[in-house]
């Protein structure tokens, strides 16, 4: 018997907690839910979640601070689920290592895809790793697509999930120019925004941290208008 989808659900809004949970069962998940943050975190400890959706608003703690603390120790798809509008708080909630943002309200269609596109692209990267065994080597940079590992001289360096994903899919083109678009897509799924903004903030990170100087890379490389180039193998 094929092992249903596990999706951890952290809302305090009862009548949306509800919406979500009845729109997920529908679709054969198991449900899990949480109302306030010290109990998402012990949910997402104990349960082993496949995807956690999550609000901003919570009685105790904020999102962020979630979102912060899950990706001290776990690459778990999340996706978050807020009210709020700004668009500070996406580049927030991003950073901190949000796979997705859904803004409320929104529709059972537009839900399920952005899940189905998170679960599919944490499959995809699993299996990518798993079946490639191979490594991409440029200077004083390499990466382990099987161990999911990158290192700078030797030393390890740490990426969100969303920022190993862009790395090892440039490093896999590399000496190719991927679109701004293809990437977004590829990362982000078909209901992404249209704007770049994702993708600016994601890079901005992946290059403070692999770059000898973040300025002049010298790793990955920017196609203006265009979309990103990463350095051929030695």
């Amino acid at each position: 018997m094929k092992q249903m989808i596990k999706i951890l659900v952290i809302e305090d809004e009862k009548n949306i907690l509800s919406f979500i949970s009845s729109v997920l069962t529908s679709q054969k998940y198991q449900v899990i839910s949480a109302v306030n943050g010290r109990d998402g975190l012990s949910q997402a400890a104990s349960q082993c979640p496949d995807l956690i959706l999550l609000d901003l608003g919570l009685p105790d703690m904020d999102g962020m601070t979630i979102i912060k603390r899950i990706r001290e120790w776990n690459s778990t798809p999340i996706i978050v689920i807020s009210a709020r509008i700004q668009e500070e708080d996406k580049v927030q909630a991003l950073d901190q290592g949000a796979d997705d943002y859904i803004t409320k309200p929104f529709g059972n269609s537009e839900l399920l895809a952005r899940i189905r596109t998170a679960l599919r692209h944490s499959s995809q990267f699993r299996t990518d790793a798993s079946s490639s065994g191979s490594s991409y080597h440029s200077g004083d940079l390499t990466i382990d697509f099987e161990k999911r590992l990158v290192t700078r001289n030797g030393q390890e360096i740490h990426l969100t999930q969303n920022e190993f994903k862009i790395i090892a899919l440039l490093a896999r083109n590399s000496g190719k120019v991927l679109l701004y678009d293809r990437l977004i897509e590829h990362i982000w799924g078909p209901y992404s925004e249209n704007d770049n903004t994702i993708l600016r903030v994601n890079m901005a990170n992946i290059r403070r941290k692999i770059e000898p100087n973040p300025a002049e890379p010298v790793y990955i490389f920017t196609e203006i208008g265009v979309g990103y180039r990463m350095a051929e193998e030695d």
